[in-house]
């Protein structure tokens, strides 16, 4: 029974939380820099989930050239880079981490 009040707290705390900024932002004038810096939490929460994968292999950090993980990421970051096209970014990390295991697996 702890477990399910625990969830259900856990749940209520998220939801107010999230809901505090619909209900508020109406009501209350933000700062200029409070704005400027929600442009950044995209990126550093995407960041903050695709790192840990990227540099670890088999639950250890290996940022050694034999991780395909590391060659395809900075090969996503390339052509995000100079094509800014999330769709080219997409399939050209899949296809570098696709052709990076089939490489180094020789």
């Amino acid at each position: 029974m702890s477990v399910w009040l625990m969830i259900l707290a856990a749940g209520a705390v998220t939801f107010l939380t999230r809901a505090s900024f619909i209900f508020l932002l109406d009501r209350v004038k933000m700062p200029d820099w409070f704005w400027r810096g929600l442009r950044f939490v995209p990126v550093a929460v995407l960041s903050a989930i695709i790192l840990p994968e990227t540099v670890t292999r088999n639950g250890a950090l290996d940022l050694s050239w034999r991780n395909p993980q590391i060659i395809a990421a900075l090969l996503a970051v390339l052509v995000a880079w100079r094509t800014r096209n999330i769709l080219l970014t997409i399939l050209a990390g899949m296809i570098g981490l696709l052709a990076a295991q089939a490489l180094l697996a020789l």
